[in-house]
């Protein structure tokens, strides 16, 4: 059971001459400056309410970063804590990951002098002084526990060089320089100590509800499990609630990880399964495991989802998820992603999420309601892609005759790709218009998935469309990736978590297959090898054999943008609402909504390193 229970020259009279010691003057200053702010930061611990978001970077727990949001200043406040300073290290972004074309904060040594300066990486990973100094260095400080390096960076600068931050996940890189470097431009970064981390960089700015008094706590955490020697694994362990547990609302959980496992619990998610079993069995092991059983694939009911680097979610005051009582499976699913890239042995972990919930409920259910694509191999991503472009919908007449005339509040929302997935994005339309955007994520991972609480609320009414549409990468891919359940299949869906529930659980589309139908055959008369479409031949078997020239590319990109629908308009029950939802037309959009034109706030500066001092640095 689940346990019950937070310079010098001559004189001269040239004005140039005049301008050159002003100068060196200034920038002496700025030294100077910089070399007191460090020793004063010397006896002062930075607070840990200064940064109130934390995430390991590294698999050892060497390096730690912790940050702050200023949307005021439009800038994100970093504070590095390195354990076991060696001769530096670098830290930035870059699109996914990557060390070539990043934007790098660097802190490097000879073994005498130690400089801290913005950089950036070429193609080849080649690094560069950035001409313009965006990542400003605050403070530096050393304590018996380690190194602390304070410095600021604003989300958007008039640098071709930098990374724009931007909501969603960010890509976080570093390095460790094990060796003295004499120079910036000496650094191999192909030859150090390095890796990534994903975050949710720009956290929302949400107030935290008052929590009721008669608030319970309940962990769903593993059992003391061993953690397999392996890189990755999925771990699914099934809890019970009590019996007879009447009906509750959850308003807040949070990760429960074991401490010494920080930085290899990577996600964790805990499902109720389908009340209409009246059992499950007990299972605790690999989620891959043969010996799973096959009843554990109807716990896909999400209560609750963290990842690496969140914090705890609260529900609005408004609302509460609805477990327990009548008609709520009092079974649950916990499972548990582990990132051991250093196979470490022996290593036990009781981590899990905990729930918060009351007895008194709140106005209003939450519910969860799925929209994109459905689960279908019509929609397919042809091999080779750089970024293709799938799109479900969730249409005007849906809404209207699912949702309430007071309409609905979407307050949090799980974006969810397999791994051909690059970016994600749900649009609200009205009266074909583009209003807002619900939830984007530019830099979207397969392998970094949480809910999001939203920076503000979206009202949802009768007659408006919800468009998700789901960016994809499949170069490395040989043949058609086709929808589906299975991995290397692919996924389009935004789970919105909302008030007040309505019986509308999946609003989702796919493409019309007699549509699809025409197509194939249209493939089969313009190329010399032939697709079978033939009745009993399945459709992946027919994306399978499909030719996959220029031609047979762009009519499939044009089919998926004009052919009709078939909607997904689903109670919960997976019983369609009445109406006729086949060879539906698609939405008509007449205004989009403009990109977003980024803040630029450039930092003047010389490009230059700022010399810290930071005493002699050695090997071990």
């Amino acid at each position: 059971l689940p346990s019950m229970q937070s310079s010098g020259s001559k004189p001269c009279s040239c004005p140039s001459f005049k301008l050159r010691e002003v100068a060196s003057m200034y920038f002496t200053m700025i030294a100077v400056f910089l070399v007191i702010l460090v020793v004063a930061l010397q006896g002062s611990a930075p607070r840990g309410t200064d940064f109130p978001y934390k995430v390991p970077l590294d698999p050892q727990g060497l390096l730690e970063l912790s940050w702050n949001v200023s949307y005021p200043e439009q800038a994100v406040y970093f504070q590095l804590f390195i354990k076991d300073l060696r001769f530096g290290l670098l830290f930035g972004m870059s699109d996914r990951g990557e060390f070539e074309n990043a934007d790098l904060a660097v802190l490097w040594s000879d073994g005498h002098n130690s400089y801290f300066g913005d950089a950036w990486s070429d193609a080849k990973g080649q690094l560069h002084m950035d001409s313009q100094q965006d990542y400003q260095l605050l403070g530096a400080r050393r304590a018996p526990e380690g190194l602390y390096l304070l410095f600021r960076r604003v989300f958007s600068t008039c640098d071709p060089k930098d990374y724009l931050i931007e909501d969603g996940t960010v890509h976080l890189i570093y390095g460790i320089l094990e060796k003295p470097v004499h120079s910036l431009q000496a650094i191999n970064i192909s030859a150090i100590h390095r890796g990534l981390q994903r975050v949710q960089l720009l956290k929302p700015n949400i107030t935290i509800p008052e929590l009721p008094s008669d608030m319970k706590t309940m962990e769903i955490t593993a059992p003391n499990i061993v953690i397999p020697s392996q890189e990755t694994t999925y771990w699914c362990y099934m809890a019970e609630l009590p019996d007879n547990f009447p009906k509750h609302h959850i308003i807040m959980y949070e990760p429960v990880v074991t401490a010494g496992n920080e930085a290899l619990v990577h996600h964790m998610e805990v499902f109720q399964c389908a009340a209409e079993f009246d059992s499950f069995p007990h299972y605790n092991g690999p989620c891959d495991s043969k010996m799973k059983p096959d009843r554990l694939n109807y716990c896909r009911h999400v209560l609750a989802a963290w990842a690496m680097g969140a914090q705890a979610f609260y529900y609005p005051k408004e609302a509460g998820l609805a477990f327990g009582g009548p008609g709520s499976s009092r079974y649950l699913r916990l499972e548990i992603h582990y990132h051991n890239p250093l196979v470490f042995k022996g290593r036990h972990d009781s981590s899990g999420i905990r729930l918060y919930f009351t007895a008194t409920l709140r106005r209003y259910d939450a519910g969860i309601m799925e929209l994109g694509l459905v689960y279908t191999p019509v929609m397919a991503i042809p091999p080779g892609e750089d970024a293709f472009i799938l799109t479900g919908y969730c249409t005007d007449k849906c809404t209207q005759l699912a949702l309430p005339a007071a309409g609905i509040r979407i307050f949090a929302s799980q974006l969810h790709t397999h791994l051909a997935g690059r970016k994600v994005v749900t649009v609200l339309s009205r009266d074909g218009k583009e209003r807002q955007v619900v939830n984007a994520d530019g830099h979207y991972s397969p392998h970094f998935q949480e809910i999001r609480m939203l920076k503000e609320v979206v009202a949802v009414f009768p007659g408006d469309e919800l468009i998700t549409t789901c960016t994809y990468n499949t170069k490395d891919r040989s043949r058609a990736t086709v929808g589906g359940f299975g991995i290397l299949e692919e996924m389009c869906v935004n789970y919105v978590h909302y008030y007040p529930q309505t019986q509308l659980e999946l609003c989702k589309s796919a493409v019309d297959p007699g549509y699809l139908h025409r197509y194939f055959n249209l493939v089969n008369r313009f190329n010399d090898e032939e697709v079978c479409t033939c009745p009993q031949v399945s459709v992946p078997q027919q994306f399978f054999s499909v030719p996959w020239n220029t031609f047979n590319r762009d009519v499939l990109k044009s089919l998926y943008s004009f052919a009709p629908i078939s909607m997904h308009c689903n109670k919960s029950s997976a019983v369609r609402f009445p109406g006729e939802w086949e060879k539906q037309p698609l939405p008509t959009i007449t205004k989009r909504l403009q990109e977003p034109v980024p803040r630029c706030q450039p930092t003047p500066g010389p490009a230059t390193p700022v010399p810290l001092n930071l005493g002699e640095l050695r090997r071990d």
